[in-house]
């Protein structure tokens, strides 16, 4: 669900650590500290494991210590902020199989962007970056549930405008009703978009800001304590 994610639609990201989302349940939490004692990896800072912290929104933070993967970083997380449930984000995952034969399961791409909406400044663009390497995959004929999903979330005039000329008609219906900003994107103005994209980034940095507040908040009395 994160960097690794990014790299597996096409969006290069150099990432440290892999992050996970998972349904966090009692049998699933075993399944977890099973595969966690065969990486020797321990939890390197608050909260420490358990289902209601994971339950809460929190993410898990540990180093391993296997030879095989020694120093990686992994986080897990069961729920996000303005994002599905995890039944929900399981069923419309993304399956792929490497040459080795390794299942590799992927936060769908509509969720990975929706997870990206953080405060995080090196979020943002690989949003953009990851709507561009779809449309690029799929050049061919979109389908008009794939030109929404670009036209909801593209992030560049240049991108936004080609998209408003080739659907016009699903940029017209969205605009009154989704995202205003494709107004502009209709009559090709790319100051407009650009204003546009930026309240949309100051909203969503501001949501999850008060998102995190509290649970900030609660892992400095975890320190603390």
């Amino acid at each position: 669900m994160g960097g690794q994610a990014c790299v597996f639609y096409g969006a290069a990201e150099f990432s440290r650590d892999t992050d996970f989302a998972l349904l966090a349940d009692a049998d699933n939490l075993e399944r977890l500290n099973a595969a966690l004692r065969e990486l020797q990896a321990s939890v390197i800072a608050v909260p420490p494991l358990s289902l209601e912290h994971l339950q809460r929104g929190h993410a898990v933070h540990f180093r391993c210590r296997h030879p095989d993967a020694a120093g990686l970083r992994v986080d897990v997380m069961s729920k996000m902020r303005g994002v599905a449930e995890f039944a929900d984000l399981w069923e419309r995952r993304t399956t792929l199989q490497g040459e080795d034969g390794t299942i590799y399961e992927l936060m769908a791409l509509p969720d990975l962007v929706q997870a990206k909406k953080t405060q995080r400044d090196k979020d943002w663009p690989m949003i953009r970056r990851l709507i561009e390497a779809d449309r690029v995959a799929c050049q061919g004929t979109p389908s008009s549930a794939q030109a929404q999903f670009w036209l909801r979330e593209g992030r560049t005039p240049e991108l936004l405008i080609e998209l408003a000329r080739q659907f016009h008609n699903e940029a017209e219906a969205m605009a009154a009703r989704i995202r205003p900003l494709l107004k502009a994107a209709l009559l090709g103005d790319e100051a407009g978009i650009e204003a546009g994209l930026a309240e949309e980034e100051r909203a969503e940095r501001a949501t999850d800001q008060a998102y995190w507040e509290p649970l900030k908040k609660e892992l400095e009395r975890m320190r603390h304590a």
